[in-house]
């Protein structure tokens, strides 16, 4: 996802998957009569669509201003920066904008609580680390090997929930993470065979892995200081996070960067950073719209089958030459993300019919 692709979408996750409501997604029936099949299946397919235009289009266009050669633009801290800004900017105005009834009526006003403010920050640097290492793993790889590159996340959520939750993962999960595994290291070594490996991609590619996973921990735990709100915990995520690039941009020396960025006062670059940054806070209310009218399972699978449209995409647009080892990596890493996701829902459900198990023992961290 991740997103930040993620950035928001583990969190509107975690808030959906924990019965949250959220005023901007449509309500779900209540006594009324269902919509005839044809009309739900129409939704669904719409709703699918724009979450795979959405997060591709961002995937692209976060690659163009990270490291296009007619940009030119050595700051992706600045890129991240004017993301969530944007972000938070958003928040505040669709808050202010509930005053004015539909759509927005249902939101939150949002104010700044230093309090709640610094109970949100360990959340926000994991947040920081998580947005940060994903654009630094899309600025030095390409956007073909970029869902090989952040792979991961699967893998650190297993071992994750072992080490801090002391929770066990079922041999046939695990047998999935060995294939992503697999499919991870096959994918680096034919990266390395065709000349196209960056092992600083690499790097914050398993960097991303860790962070998207412990973002979905610590927003667990930090949720319940936002009253459970997800539209107050990304105000506060994001307005803490431009505080602190401010000083790692002052010392990663990205302000003279962009005083000698002789693009500075383009109004289609300015344009591109804007859409980049409404393109990022969309994935997550789109996110959210495909679990409301789906499920976590169908979400996960949509977001695999996705991910292989996105590299097919890559690979055409750039006009690159993969060989048959490369394509089976990513056929590994995707095979055994869906393995995974199919046996974690198939566990959850076991779970969910079974009267006998305590509520402490139900956990749907693994989808």
């Amino acid at each position: 996802m991740s997103r930040a692709q993620l950035t928001r979408t583990g969190i509107l996750r975690m808030a959906l998957g924990g019965g949250g409501t959220d005023p901007l997604l449509p309500a779900e029936g209540g006594g009324g009569q269902r919509a005839p099949f044809l009309l739900r299946a129409l939704r669904i397919a719409v709703v699918v669509c724009l979450y795979w235009f959405t997060s591709i289009a961002m995937v692209f266009l976060n690659k163009y201003l990270l490291d296009s050669p007619s940009l030119r633009l050595d700051a992706p801290l600045f890129v991240t920066f004017f993301q969530c800004a944007l972000t938070a900017a958003l928040c505040l105005g669709l808050s202010l904008g509930a005053a004015c009834g539909p759509p927005c009526a249902g939101l939150p006003a949002l104010r700044l609580d230093p309090k709640v403010s610094r109970s949100v920050l360990p959340l926000s640097a994991v947040f920081i680390g998580m947005v940060t290492s994903n654009n630094l793993c899309l600025k030095h790889v390409g956007v073909a090997f970029y869902n090989v590159g952040r792979s991961l996340t699967t893998v650190f959520n297993v071992l994750l929930s072992y080490l801090l939750l002391k929770q066990t993962t079922s041999l046939y999960a695990l047998l999935a993470c060995g294939v992503i595994i697999g499919g991870f290291w096959l994918g680096v070594d034919q990266e390395g065979a065709e000349g196209t490996l960056s092992w600083t991609g690499i790097f914050f590619g398993i960097l991303a892995s860790l962070c998207v996973s412990l973002n979905a921990i610590y927003t667990k735990k930090v949720l319940p200081v936002v009253d459970g709100s997800i539209w107050r915990l990304t105000f506060y995520n994001n307005v803490n996070a431009c505080v602190l690039f401010f000083p790692l941009m002052v010392l990663l020396g990205e302000f003279r960067t962009l005083y000698h960025f002789d693009k500075l006062g383009s109004p289609s670059f300015w344009g591109v950073m804007t859409l980049g940054g409404v393109f990022g806070f969309a994935i997550g209310y789109v996110t959210g719209l495909q679990i409301k009218f789906t499920s976590p399972l169908t979400h996960n699978v949509s977001g695999t089958a996705k991910a292989c449209a996105q590299t097919v995409l890559a690979v055409i647009y750039f006009e690159e030459t993969k060989s048959f080892l490369w394509w089976t990596s990513n056929l590994m890493v995707l095979g055994g993300s869906f393995a995974y996701t199919w046996v974690k829902g198939l566990e959850m459900r076991k779970v969910q019919e079974d009267p006998n198990v305590k509520s402490g023992e139900r956990n749907d961290t693994g989808v």
